[in-house]
């Protein structure tokens, strides 16, 4: 008794799986060089240095 049993639809477990195998494929073809995926080369696309003006 106590226990909670949750409802999964067929089409959210599709989903997830769907997402699980495109995660799996990024991650062959992109492998994280550096520890929980940090980039230590390039720059950083994020970082606004004020060279791009309009």
């Amino acid at each position: 008794m106590g226990q909670i049993i949750q409802f999964v639809s067929k089409s959210e477990r599709e989903r997830l799986r769907l997402i699980q195998e495109a995660r799996a494929i990024y991650d062959s073809i992109f492998p994280s060089d550096g520890p929980a995926g940090e980039q230590s080369s390039g720059p950083d696309p994020r970082r606004n240095d004020g060279s791009n003006l309009a």
